[in-house]
């Protein structure tokens, strides 16, 4: 039997550790470490743009890096251009791919299951995508899963314009509201209604393949 509760139940864990090394100043909250990283690459603003989503893009690394907040407040500091905004875009678009891509090559090196695709749902798809480490969880679940590797390329497709729409939202919008949306209890939140709703799943499979064995 799979068991759908270790992975939501790993990524609480690893958002609990690093809430902790944050709270005891074992290391630095990742803010301020994209705040420096940002002193060191002023001169390549589309290249630290790229690397920034490209951090938290990438599953359980994400939840340390607020890069999708930091990213987007960068470009609304920059005040763009329409034509920076296609450039930002690409950018942004192409590091949540290639995120996209490492989370589901790292769900298919770890998965032990046999080798055979699930059915993909893009209506899943659709809700992994309100947050970047929802995605980079769905791309690790579909890698384990088996799933086709153009779910990748329909994550890209459909980031195009999401990013888009997200740097018109905040230049719009205040950055707090963007700020809300990293906020670590939020996030952990998220994750406990994951969980919780990944238990029952799997106390439901475990009812019915107890009927069948009797």
């Amino acid at each position: 039997m799979q068991f759908r509760f270790w992975l939501p139940l790993s990524a609480l864990c690893v958002l609990g550790l690093f809430s902790g090394l944050i709270e005891f100043n074992v290391i630095p909250p990742g803010l301020e470490l994209l705040e420096r990283v940002k002193s060191s690459f002023d001169d390549y603003f589309y290249f630290l743009i790229a690397f920034i989503i490209l951090l938290e893009s990438i599953v359980y690394i994400g939840f340390y890096f607020p890069g999708q907040f930091f990213a987007v407040v960068l470009v609304v500091m920059a005040k763009p251009q329409w034509q920076d905004i296609v450039y930002l875009t690409i950018a942004m678009v192409f590091a949540a791919t290639l995120g996209s891509a490492i989370n589901y090559t790292l769900g298919r090196c770890f998965s032990e299951q046999p080798q055979q695709a699930s059915k993909l749902r893009i209506k899943s798809l659709l809700v992994a995508m309100i947050h970047i480490n929802s995605l980079a969880f769905f791309m690790f679940y579909q890698g384990a899963n088996k799933q086709k590797a153009r779910v990748v390329l329909l994550a890209a497709g459909l980031n195009l314009p999401y990013y888009l729409l997200l740097i018109f939202a905040t230049s719009l919008l205040s950055e707090q509201v963007l700020m809300l949306a990293e906020n670590t209890w939020l996030l952990a939140g998220f994750v406990a209604i994951w969980l919780a709703i990944s238990v029952f799943m799997d106390i439901s499979q475990y009812r019915k393949l107890k009927l069948k064995q009797n």
